[in-house]
């Protein structure tokens, strides 16, 4: 049988093994964790804003209107994604916008007139770089045909 003495040492022995562990479970849980790198995608900060412009050409291939496009719909690609992800509609006067988004590449695109397209639309696509966490970031106009 242990005498108190022995028992003590070997339950103080036992504690700071167990310290140790935990403290070492600790580290390896914050480096895990700090090394997480999120990739494009919702969740973060940032916010890209656009337009969608309209010309409207007629039959003979003339020029009948050019305006800013309400209730079309715009589509975003996360990363080398190979479908889109989310998608919004431009408001009355053209304008969307797609948030909280983290670092990374996105392409947004709308589809706009194609005669000669067997489905008689195309994809009209704009690469952007969201850089900056809680950064706004505006595109340039995004024309399509109608």
């Amino acid at each position: 049988m242990l005498s108190s003495n022995e028992l003590s040492t070997s339950n103080d022995c036992f504690m700071k093994k167990e310290v140790v562990l935990i403290g070492l479970i600790l580290i390896a849980f914050i480096a895990f964790i700090s090394s997480c790198e999120k990739e494009a995608g919702e969740g973060g900060t940032s916010h890209l804003l656009g337009e969608v412009f309209v010309l409207d050409y007629n039959s003979e291939g003339i020029l009948k209107d050019s305006f800013y496009a309400p209730d079309k719909k715009v589509f975003i690609i996360y990363g080398d994604n190979d479908i889109f992800d989310d998608e919004t509609r431009t408001n009355y006067d053209g304008a969307f916008q797609f948030n909280y988004l983290y670092k990374g590449n996105y392409t947004i695109f709308a589809y706009s007139k194609c005669d000669s397209c067997p489905s008689g639309e195309e994809p009209i696509f704009q690469h952007v770089e969201v850089t900056d966490r809680g950064t706004t970031y505006e595109l340039p106009r995004l024309t399509i045909i109608d």
